[in-house]
């Protein structure tokens, strides 16, 4: 009887390195399997596709990746097209863009081409994902939401995402768009779920659905509420939650988590030989495309 296929994702925070040492989409390459990786980008949920399949072809080819393909369902009916299912289920790596994720909830999830990135999850397709692209993986995904330190009642709206890892919300631009009070104002409410915070330019390698390893210039925020206690069930709209007794973890890259249990691993401290070059513009697409161009 084979070996199960190990299964791969790659929750990337937004705004990774695109013209420098390009650590994060390096490391996705790879797992893609290299100058043998058949790579579909998906730009849905970018309001500039066509720049977007632009510089992330460009990087993937530089790259050494011989086969770069592009699905982009304009609408939800499109996502049942069979050609574009054909190249999901043939690609060893699916990278899916930032932009808008509820516009991803309403195209891809619970479609064909949805159930296609799950099955080539299953059979060791690595799926990646930024900005937006990472806040899908989760199986409830945060939709929108208010930004800051305190969490308040009724801050953020969950939306069905694609399910790559249940039991886990993620939320990206954490540090930079100071986004820890809607990330614990949703664990405290629904403690069962494990909180997961990504910088920019940072990476949250899973493996097999456990294994947590971190790459990147920032660093990956895991919040457990499991134990804590909190006013969620009785707090009035907009109020200021009382979370007392969470945990809160913060990985730097060369972090090792269990995610099952919640625990760190191994650390190999990398920090200090990090040198990449991130983008804080916020049209971050179109400054790498021109950069790349050059």
């Amino acid at each position: 009887m084979p070996e199960p296929a190990t299964r791969s994702l790659l929750i990337i925070g937004g705004a990774e390195d695109k013209v420098g040492r390009v650590t994060i989409l390096r490391r996705f390459v790879r797992l893609a399997g290299g100058r043998k990786s058949r790579i579909v980008v998906i730009p849905t949920a970018s309001s500039v596709p066509d720049e977007v399949v632009e510089v992330y072809s460009t990087v993937f080819s530089r790259l050494g990746a011989p086969q770069i393909d592009a699905v982009n369902p304009p609408d939800r009916a499109h996502s049942s097209d069979a050609g574009l299912v054909a190249l999901i289920d043939q690609a060893t790596g699916v990278f899916l863009s930032g932009g808008n994720q509820l516009r991803l909830s309403q195209l891809i999830v619970g479609t064909p081409l949805g159930a296609a990135i799950l099955r080539a999850y299953e059979r060791g397709a690595v799926i990646a994902g930024t900005s937006a692209g990472a806040s899908i993986m989760s199986q409830f995904m945060i939709s929108m939401g208010d930004e800051g330190v305190t969490p308040r009642q009724r801050s953020s709206q969950l939306t069905a995402g694609l399910g790559l890892l249940p039991g886990v919300i993620v939320d990206q631009h954490f540090d930079q768009r100071a986004r820890y009070g809607r990330l614990l104002s949703l664990v405290a409410s629904s403690p069962s779920l494990l909180g997961m915070g990504i910088d920019e330019d940072t990476a949250a390698e899973i493996t097999d659905g456990t294994e947590l390893t971190v790459v990147g210039s920032g660093a990956v925020f895991v919040v457990d509420a499991r134990t804590a206690v909190t006013d969620a069930h009785e707090a009035e709209r907009d109020a200021p939650l009382l979370v007392t007794g969470a945990i809160v973890h913060t990985l730097p890259f060369g972090a090792t988590f269990d995610l099952e249990t919640a625990t760190l691993t191994d650390f190999d401290e990398k920090y200090a030989d990090l040198a990449v070059s991130t983008s804080r513009d916020r049209h971050d697409t179109a400054t790498a495309a021109a950069a790349l161009r050059r």
